[in-house]
């Protein structure tokens, strides 16, 4: 019997890093999946069991605290004089000295007309109450630091609810765009929000999403797929020049997101743009999966994603290394198969680039607000009782991360000033949602994100600890400065894990932006530096004081960079497809990639 595809009762036995069940209990833990289920479909995939824990923790202590208790009752006393003064100067008529000054993150109250009062009071009074609150929840002696950071997150969350920016009579701009247009900008803005909760109860896509298509004007570079299985197309796209560089080029996107996100429109995809460069291109399409993938695991994925594309590439062109292209979830993939192949002397691959892409997960930034036992738990309930783990149950966790940029800007900007944001090629590619399956992502949480088991020398393939510090061929890593999903200073640890030849860069975006930052586009900056297998390994603030700061894209260094660690002779581009099992199937982008 194929162990990848078991029996639902087995499923709570395979559940990786978990004691076994004996059978006689396993309708008992089915009971309490059931039950966790249930309740992750009213809380949105969030464990109140988590947060209760947290808060608990936070408040057990603080009452406990005496200190802290009397340091934010001082605190609390100065902040109400400072208020009161500013409000004396502020009815004479004078100037007040600011109380609070907005982070250089927030945007929130840029605008010249926050300059004005009263909006100016309530915009201090605001950021006076979020600097206490910040007070409030860190620094609290005995709290854990997790349950620290939940609390601090969770305060944060609570009051950008009430940030005076939300709401129309607080709102300067809002009120200042309502008298320009006599009242307009109110009635679209209402038009907008019914027309969003009309699309969302009929579960129509968002406004602007039919302008685009898959195989229209979206991952539009030509190229055939090559090969299939049950988890992956392998796409290799069409020479562009007369003569390719010899070693072919492998992406490996990552499962989480559909791959077209590096061949988006013509002007913006990385894929479009390698292939012009002279390099012959081939892209890992990952199938969409259902409830009957439940039981795929982790090693699926690496032996009928990266092992198996490897395998058509070599029979298609023989005797040539390849360069292997991780894309976020995609690179740690390939940092554990590349590792692994280092292990067995499998010598195929010329160099790996990693795309903000972690290897180390011990401090892996904001996302792990949401990652601990309690959740991780509660997440494989949810998954258990539908086989995977679909991208809306993972959504409302990524936009809290950027609250103010995906959530509360875009109420203000299309409800309160009524002005509807246009549908760009990046939103709908965010738009096409993917799953994962439940066992293989119960693994990446479990082994990876909680237990770092890949940076500790513990994850095994084929029996064997993998270790990171055997892949000898150069690396080419790229971090992005406002990654809130892979921050770069945790992407930068595989200095710590590597031995060899690493080039990092560091781009201006976020996780997607900074990833596809073609030529050409404004406002893009990288810093670079190169260290050697044998030079002396820094923190990431040493490395960013002596990187090298350039204007534009990253995209030519790195072609560069690929170029100058291939064979310097071009050749004749390798035919599409060729023995050994690889034969066209179809044209790009192919077929799994339209699965919804």
């Amino acid at each position: 019997m194929d162990t990848r595809f078991r029996p639902v009762s087995a499923a709570v036995q395979a559940a990786p890093n978990t004691l076994s069940v004996p059978a006689s209990a396993e309708p008992f833990r089915a009971l309490d999946h059931a039950k966790e289920a249930f309740i992750a479909r009213l809380s949105g995939g969030l464990s109140p069991a988590a947060l209760a824990l947290a808060w608990s923790d936070w408040l057990i202590h603080l009452a406990a605290a005496p200190g802290k208790q009397l340091e934010l009752a001082s605190l609390g006393i100065q902040d109400a004089k400072r208020i009161a003064g500013y409000m004396v100067h502020a009815s004479r008529g004078e100037y007040a000295t600011p109380l609070a000054e907005p982070s250089p993150a927030d945007e929130r109250f840029r605008a010249d007309v926050w300059q004005t009062e009263p909006f100016r009071f309530w915009q201090q009074a605001f950021l006076l109450t979020e600097q206490w609150w910040n007070n409030a929840t860190r620094g609290v002696p005995g709290t854990t630091r997790h349950h620290e950071d939940v609390v601090s997150f969770g305060a944060r969350q609570g009051l950008d609810v009430i940030a005076p920016t939300n709401f129309p009579f607080s709102n300067p701009e809002v009120l200042q765009r309502a008298a320009q247009t006599f009242g307009m900008s109110v009635a679209q803005g209402i038009g907008n929000a019914l027309e969003d909760l009309q699309r969302q109860a009929s579960s129509q896509p968002p406004v602007g999403l039919d302008q685009f298509k898959v195989g229209g004007n979206l991952a539009i570079t030509p190229g055939k797929v090559v090969f299939r299985n049950h988890l992956i197309e392998l796409i290799q796209y069409s020479p562009a020049t007369a003569r390719v560089l010899a070693e072919p080029v492998l992406i490996v996107p990552a499962w989480i997101m559909k791959y077209y996100i590096l061949d988006l429109s013509p002007h913006n995809s990385l894929i479009r743009y390698l292939v012009e460069q002279g390099h012959t291109v081939f892209c890992i399409s990952w199938r969409n999966v259902g409830a009957e993938d439940r039981d795929l695991c982790l090693d699926d994925y690496r032996k009928l994603g990266v092992m198996a594309a490897l395998d058509t590439i070599s029979a298609i062109a023989p005797e040539q290394r390849i360069h292997a292209t991780g894309y976020c979830l995609g690179g740690t993939l390939l940092s554990i198969a590349a590792a692994a192949m280092a292990g067995a002397g499998d010598e195929r691959l010329a160099s790996v680039s990693l795309f903000a892409a972690q290897t180390d997960f011990s401090e892996p930034g904001e996302l792990q607000l949401f990652i601990d036992d309690s959740e991780v738990y509660f997440l494989e309930s949810m998954m258990w009782s539908q086989g995977y783990l679909a991208a809306n149950q993972m959504a409302g966790a990524f936009q809290l991360l950027q609250s103010n940029d995906l959530i509360w800007s875009r109420i203000v900007h299309d409800y309160l000033l009524g002005e509807r944001a246009p549908m760009i090629d990046l939103m709908a590619w965010n738009a096409d949602a993917t799953r994962m399956p439940y066992r293989m992502h119960s693994e990446y949480l479990r082994r990876l994100f909680l237990d770092n088991d890949l940076a500790c020398g513990r994850y095994q393939v084929d029996g064997r600890p993998v270790s990171i510090r055997n892949i000898r061929v150069p690396l080419f890593v790229v971090g992005t400065e406002r990654d809130h999903i892979a921050p770069w200073h945790s992407v930068f640890k595989i200095h710590n894990l590597s031995d060899t030849d690493i080039t990092f860069v560091l781009t201006s975006g976020g996780h997607n932006a900074g990833i596809v930052s073609e030529p050409g586009h404004p406002h893009r900056h990288f810093s670079l530096k190169h260290t050697a297998a044998d030079d002396l390994r820094v923190g990431p603030e040493a490395w960013m004081a002596s990187a090298i700061p350039q204007e534009g894209s990253w995209w030519p260094t790195w072609t560069g960079w690929l170029a100058a660690h291939s064979s310097a002779k071009r050749v004749a581009p390798p035919p599409m497809a060729g023995g050994n099992g690889a034969q066209v199937l179809g044209d790009a982008p192919g077929t799994y990639v339209l699965h919804a």
